[in-house]
């Protein structure tokens, strides 16, 4: 079982005809993704990959069936290709792209309420069932089917945490990469939900870092809800204070956002903190043989 995309998930490759979109689409074709169709305004009729371009999203769906997009779509103008990706009622979009201003992800989010899409991201890595299908830009290699669910704000250490997991011999069912912009699609608690829905999801890695608050509500969620076993990690516990760190969303309000305030609410919620990256296995192991 994963959550949300599987090896029957169509995809359709918005902004195809530009060079990372191109680099990226043969990648997710190597590993096994069903991509079924190419979107880019006025290239319709072109071919990349071996994946046929049209203009419109709407258009690619009805000829396709794709359920699914990737976004690679520039910064001024990705706010408009998620918007159409909803329009042409895709279960699921995905959106790479950073530097998408505030403004827009705004826009955004209040078109969305009350559609059927899930967005995830922007600013992201994507997501990836292994053995089924790589949405996004990670690199598939490390990744290995198996039973751990993994949600990360940070594209890096989702990375690092997925190798530690293969390393480990455990893979993983879903890996979730939900970006770390202060305005974005899924958030932990989406994501978490659906893990514990999952019964091939056996036990959650969340990884966190400074900045909002998402951490901290997420802690109540689990605290409330959660039926699996959860261990986590913070980044940024080192960061000088009123200096602003990394992603757009890593801004400290007073003692909110702070790596203390995460790691005390996620261990009220009996969720494993790992102080050390490299102990967030080790703590995983413990959680599963308790």
């Amino acid at each position: 079982m994963s959550i949300w995309v599987d090896n029957h998930s169509k995809l359709v490759v918005q902004g195809i005809t530009g060079s990372a979109a191109r680099y990226h689409t043969e990648q997710m074709i190597k590993y096994g993704t069903n991509i079924v169709a190419g979107v880019t305004p006025g290239k319709k009729g072109q071919v990349v990959q071996g994946v046929p371009v049209f203009d419109t999203v709407k258009e690619a769906v009805i000829e396709t069936g794709a359920n699914t997009s990737i976004i690679y779509v520039p910064a001024p103008f990705a706010a408009d290709a998620i918007m159409e990706a909803v329009d042409a009622e895709t279960e699921l979009v995905v959106c790479i792209t950073e530097h998408i201003p505030v403004k827009d992800m705004l826009m955004v989010k209040a078109y969305m309420a009350g559609k059927n899409t899930r967005l995830i991201g922007p600013n992201c890595p994507g997501i990836i069932t292994p053995g089924q299908t790589k949405i996004g830009i990670m690199p598939g290699h490390i990744h290995v089917p198996g039973n751990i669910g993994i949600i990360s704000r940070s594209g890096t250490l989702t990375y690092e945490a997925v190798g530690a997991v293969t390393k480990a011999g455990l893979g993983q069912s879903t890996a979730v990469g939900i970006g770390g912009d202060p305005i974005h699609g899924a958030d932990f608690i989406d994501v978490l939900k659906a893990f514990n829905e999952d019964k091939d999801t056996h036990a959650v890695i969340l990884i966190g870092e400074i900045g909002g608050d998402d951490e901290e509500v997420a802690s109540e969620w689990i605290k409330e809800n959660m039926t699996k076993p959860v261990v986590a990690f913070i980044s940024g516990r080192t960061a000088p204070k009123g200096k602003r760190m990394g992603h757009a969303g890593a801004i400290v309000s007073g003692s909110s956002g702070t790596a203390e305030s995460k790691i005390e609410a996620l261990k009220a919620a009996d969720v494993g903190v790992a102080d050390k990256f490299s102990e967030l296995v080790p703590c995983l192991m413990e959680k599963l043989n308790k």
